[in-house]
């Protein structure tokens, strides 16, 4: 089976004492890729170096809405600073391809771990720096109490709106794939919206849950070409492992559930998502 893990934070600490089995298992599942996002600026140091040492583990670099105040005058350059070491240090242009995105970047009103403000201003900084290394961007969303949408999903999609509508004055091919939105728990019509600019969407482990009768309707409403699957791991385990440490090998799961929503085989979901990231993200080797 053809697996894609692309979302996974391999780099947490959670993972420290057997990351190497975590891997292993996740290769013998058949997963052939995995990104790790990037949280702040020495998350992201991490997980350029965790996939640098790995094949089939990618990297994205970013400052996630809940480390905004770790962001400072130098971030940007930092960051950019980041992406052109790895680019220039290896004649070998698969290392060039580790670092496939920015993110984990976007607003968060549930934790409020910083102004509103704040999470505006140094997402449009990372969206500008997206732009300018012409990679795409994994988005993160949360409503207040975990609302279906609100006042986060509208300032994202205002701000998102302003940003793509930008990539197309410049006739940046970023335009026609500019990211994923991660983990996505919104309503139909957030989705449909998302998918107007031309992003992906992110499917993790609850589209498994009992309850989550209203997530599976809205993902048997979305076109199979704009879907991913990640896992979040160590978080959001999907159904038979919820309650356990999340990992990439319970990928599976989540294509299994997508595979019966859309009355589709296993294989042709898992191989499918797999193209869909490819597209995204042009991996490397």
């Amino acid at each position: 089976m053809n697996l894609t893990d692309t979302h996974c934070h391999l780099d947490l600490d959670r993972f420290d004492p057997d990351r190497g089995e975590v891997l292993s298992r996740a290769w013998e599942t058949g997963l052939t890729r995995i990104l790790i996002p990037g949280l702040d600026l020495l998350s992201s140091k991490r997980v350029v170096e965790l996939a640098r040492g790995q094949n089939g583990v990618f990297a994205a670099i970013g400052v996630h809405p809940n480390e905004a105040l770790s962001w400072n005058s130098r971030t940007y350059a930092d960051l950019k600073q980041l992406y052109a070491d790895v680019v220039g240090e290896a004649p070998n242009p698969v290392f060039s391809q580790k670092i496939v995105a920015v993110g984990e970047i976007g607003l968060d009103y549930y934790w409020n771990a910083a102004p509103h403000t704040v999470q505006h201003s140094i997402l449009k900084e990372q969206l500008a720096l997206a732009a300018e290394l012409k990679l795409p961007v994994i988005l993160h969303l949360r409503e207040q109490s975990d609302a279906l949408d609100g006042p986060c999903t509208c300032d994202l999609l205002e701000i998102l709106q302003e940003w793509v509508k930008t990539l197309h004055t410049k006739n940046s091919a970023l335009a026609n794939s500019p990211g994923v939105l991660h983990s996505f728990s919104g309503n139909l019509k957030t989705a449909l919206q998302i998918l107007d600019l031309n992003f992906y969407i992110g499917i993790t482990g609850p589209v498994t849950y009992k309850n989550a009768v209203a997530r599976r309707e809205v993902v048997k409403s979305l076109p199979l070409e704009r879907l991913l699957i990640e896992t979040d791991a160590p978080f959001l385990a999907p159904v038979p492992r919820r309650g356990l440490r999340n990992e990439p090998a319970f990928v599976r799961h989540i294509a299994d559930k997508i595979a019966e929503i859309h009355n589709k085989d296993p294989e042709e979901i898992a191989a499918l998502t797999s193209a869909n990231a490819a597209r995204l993200f042009s991996w490397g080797g």
